[in-house]
Protein backbone atom coordinates (compact mmCIF):
# COMPACT_ATOMS: atom_id res chain seq x y z
CA UNK A 1 0.00 0.00 0.00
CA UNK A 2 2.91 2.37 0.74
CA UNK A 3 4.21 1.81 -2.78
CA UNK A 4 0.81 2.76 -4.23
CA UNK A 5 0.69 5.99 -2.21
CA UNK A 6 4.15 6.96 -3.46
CA UNK A 7 3.14 6.09 -7.03
CA UNK A 8 0.01 8.28 -6.87
CA UNK A 9 1.97 11.14 -5.26
CA UNK A 10 4.41 11.15 -8.17
CA UNK A 11 1.61 10.79 -10.71
CA UNK A 12 -0.26 13.88 -9.51
CA UNK A 13 2.75 16.06 -8.67
CA UNK A 14 2.59 17.90 -12.01
CA UNK A 15 -1.15 18.51 -11.63
CA UNK A 16 -0.61 19.95 -8.15
CA UNK A 17 2.12 22.25 -9.46
CA UNK A 18 -0.08 23.40 -12.35
CA UNK A 19 -3.01 24.15 -10.03
CA UNK A 20 -0.72 26.15 -7.74
CA UNK A 21 0.57 28.13 -10.70
CA UNK A 22 -2.86 28.76 -12.27
CA UNK A 23 -4.66 29.78 -9.09
CA UNK A 24 -1.63 31.38 -7.37
CA UNK A 25 -2.26 29.50 -4.14
CA UNK A 26 -1.00 26.49 -2.22
CA UNK A 27 -2.45 23.09 -3.09
CA UNK A 28 -2.36 19.95 -1.00
CA UNK A 29 -2.57 16.44 -2.37
CA UNK A 30 -4.69 13.99 -0.41
CA UNK A 31 -4.11 10.32 -1.26
CA UNK A 32 -7.20 8.23 -0.64
CA UNK A 33 -6.27 4.75 -1.82
CA UNK A 34 -8.53 1.80 -1.14
CA UNK A 35 -7.62 -1.63 -2.47
CA UNK A 36 -9.98 -3.97 -4.31
CA UNK A 37 -10.56 -5.93 -1.11
CA UNK A 38 -11.06 -2.83 1.04
CA UNK A 39 -7.50 -2.49 2.32
CA UNK A 40 -6.53 1.05 3.28
CA UNK A 41 -3.24 2.85 3.79
CA UNK A 42 -2.00 3.57 7.31
CA UNK A 43 -2.17 7.30 6.67
CA UNK A 44 -5.78 7.36 5.38
CA UNK A 45 -7.21 8.71 8.64
CA UNK A 46 -4.66 11.55 8.62
CA UNK A 47 -5.50 12.44 5.01
CA UNK A 48 -9.24 12.35 5.65
CA UNK A 49 -8.87 14.75 8.57
CA UNK A 50 -7.68 17.37 6.03
CA UNK A 51 -10.99 17.20 4.14
CA UNK A 52 -13.95 19.21 5.36
CA UNK A 53 -16.99 17.20 6.35
CA UNK A 54 -17.33 13.72 7.74
CA UNK A 55 -16.12 10.66 5.85
CA UNK A 56 -16.56 7.16 7.16
CA UNK A 57 -13.83 4.71 6.23
CA UNK A 58 -16.31 1.84 6.28
CA UNK A 59 -18.41 3.54 3.58
CA UNK A 60 -15.33 4.27 1.46
CA UNK A 61 -14.24 0.63 1.73
CA UNK A 62 -17.71 -0.59 0.80
CA UNK A 63 -17.75 1.68 -2.24
CA UNK A 64 -14.35 0.35 -3.35
CA UNK A 65 -15.43 -3.26 -2.98
CA UNK A 66 -18.71 -2.67 -4.83
CA UNK A 67 -16.84 -0.92 -7.64
CA UNK A 68 -14.50 -3.89 -7.94
CA UNK A 69 -17.46 -6.30 -7.99
CA UNK A 70 -19.13 -4.24 -10.73
CA UNK A 71 -16.01 -4.30 -12.91
CA UNK A 72 -15.62 -8.04 -12.36
CA UNK A 73 -19.26 -8.67 -13.33
CA UNK A 74 -18.86 -6.63 -16.51
CA UNK A 75 -15.71 -8.53 -17.50
CA UNK A 76 -17.28 -11.92 -16.80
CA UNK A 77 -20.43 -11.03 -18.78
CA UNK A 78 -18.25 -9.90 -21.69
CA UNK A 79 -16.23 -13.13 -21.59
CA UNK A 80 -19.40 -15.26 -21.48
CA UNK A 81 -20.93 -13.24 -24.33
CA UNK A 82 -17.90 -13.82 -26.57
CA UNK A 83 -17.88 -17.60 -26.05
Amino acid sequence: MTKKVAEKTLKYKNLKTEIQRMWNMKAKEISVIIGATGTISKSLRQYLSNILGRQEIKVLQQTGILGTAHILCQVLMYVNYKT
